[in-house]
Parts: structure tokens; sequence; C-alpha cells
């Protein structure tokens, strides 16, 4: 089994700057799209749950409906009864059986007085469900039109980016595989506890990037010597010379441009 390679400090820089460099990137792609997925993704959900609103008010209107319709059917039986009764009550022997259809008549009368009062309610019902019905489709027709934009916007967005960023997914994977554990695991625990995901940031104008702190001249020598790994004592990100820096960077622009 042939035995890995053991790298120099200056070539471990250069591997922890590279990946840097190709996760700046990644970095930069998924802020493109900034909340868009998201949005979107809500956007999704608000429009299916208008078109359950809809469905649901739809069915209620339908029994609304039904409900008048067996209202009327019922008053017209009751109108049958009625007319059935008074005609019975022309039949009569005596005041007993008279006075007995009319109470029966009196029901019926009562049953239809209440049969209409539900119409009415009904009715009154239908109108505030079609203006909910109304309110609803006004809706969700510019939540649908709004997220047909907000689509095309990450369509566009996907399009132009996640062909590129699987390609430096697949580079980061590469160039994770020339970081030694350790360090590896340094580079990510530093990068996730900063905003900006820098873990490996070069020294410019006696500062680190992104710092306003002077890093001591003895210091900076020792960083340009490449012979050690050194991290900013006030971030704890790890440091590179301005020169090794324009040199990767310049490297991993050209694997970029060739995407």
């Amino acid at each position: 089994m042939t035995k890995k390679k053991e790298l120099t400090v200056e070539e471990k820089l250069r591997a922890l700057y590279d990946l840097q460099l190709i996760d700046s990137r990644i970095d930069e792609i998924r802020n493109m799209r900034g909340e868009l997925p998201l949005e979107v993704e809500d956007l999704q959900d608000e429009v299916a749950g208008l078109h359950k609103r809809l469905e649901k008010l739809n069915a209620d209107l339908s029994t609304i409906e039904t409900g008048i319709k067996d209202k009327k059917v019922a008053i017209e039986e009751f109108k049958e009864a009625i007319k059935k009764y008074t005609e019975q009550q022309n039949q009569v022997k005596n005041n007993r059986e008279f006075n007995s259809l009319e109470k029966e008549i009196e029901f019926q009368n009562l049953e239809i007085e209440l049969a209409e009062k539900h119409i009415k309610e009904m009715k009154a019902s239908i109108e505030f469900k079609k203006s909910n019905i109304s309110e609803t489709q006004t809706r969700l027709s510019a939540r649908e039109e709004h997220l047909s934009h907000k689509q095309a916007e990450l369509n566009d967005i996907m399009a132009e980016t996640e062909r590129e960023e699987s390609l430096l997914l697949q580079k980061s994977q590469e160039f994770t595989l020339d970081v030694e554990e350790r360090l590896l695991v340094a580079y990510k625990r530093i990068r996730n506890g900063v905003k900006n995901g820098l873990a490996v940031v070069s020294v410019e104008r006696g500062a680190s990037v992104g710092s306003y702190f002077t890093i001591p001249s003895q210091t900076q020598v020792e960083i340009a010597a490449r012979k050690k790994i050194i991290t900013d004592e006030h971030s704890g990100r790890i440091l590179v010379d301005s020169a090794l820096a324009q040199e990767e960077k310049d490297k991993i622009d050209a694997i970029i441009a060739s995407i």
C-alpha cells in the first residue's frame, strides 16, 4: 500500500485556501438565491391553502343550496297536507274532529313559517359564502401570479448556477481530500462560527482581511515564511500571506472559469 505523501506547511496552507475560495464561491451562489427558495415554498403552501379554502367554501355553498331545495320540497308537502286536512274538515261529523284537523293545519302552517325562516337564513349564508369565495379567488389569483413570478425568478437563477454549484461541490470534496483531518475539523469549526464563512483569510496592509486589528510585524514575517499554521488571535481565522492568496485565487478563478 502506497503511503500518502506528507504535505509541507505551505502545501497545507494552499489546500486550505483553495478550499476556502471554492466554498466562498458556493456561498456566493447560494446568497444570490437568498430567501427566494423559502419565499417560493411559502407561496406554494399559501396557494395550496387557498385552494383548500375554496374547495370547502364551494362545498358549504352546495350543501346550503341543497338545504334550500329540501326546505322548498318540504313546504310543498306541508301545503299538500293543509289542503288534505281542509278537505277532511268539510266531511267531519262533529266539532272534535274538526278541531283536531284545525290543529294539524296550524301545525303545518307553523312548519311552513319555520321552513321559510330557514330558507331566508340560508340565503343570507349563501351571500356571505359567495362574498368569501370571491375574496378568496381574488387573493388566490394574486398569490398565484406572485408565485409564478418568483418561481420564474428562482428557475432563472437555478438555471444559471445549479450546474456551477454542483461542479463546485465536487471540487470542494476533492480539495477536502488534500487537507488533513485535524485542519479540516478546525476549518469547518471556524467557518461555521463566523457570519461570512471565512475560515482562512489573507493578510492585507498589516491586518487580516475583514479585521482592523494590526498583526505584529514578526507574526507577518512568520506568516510569509509559510513554515507553520498561524491563526488570528482576535478572530481565530487561519492566516495566509497575500502573495500565496493571490496565486491560489488566480488558480481557482481559472478553474471556476472553465466550469
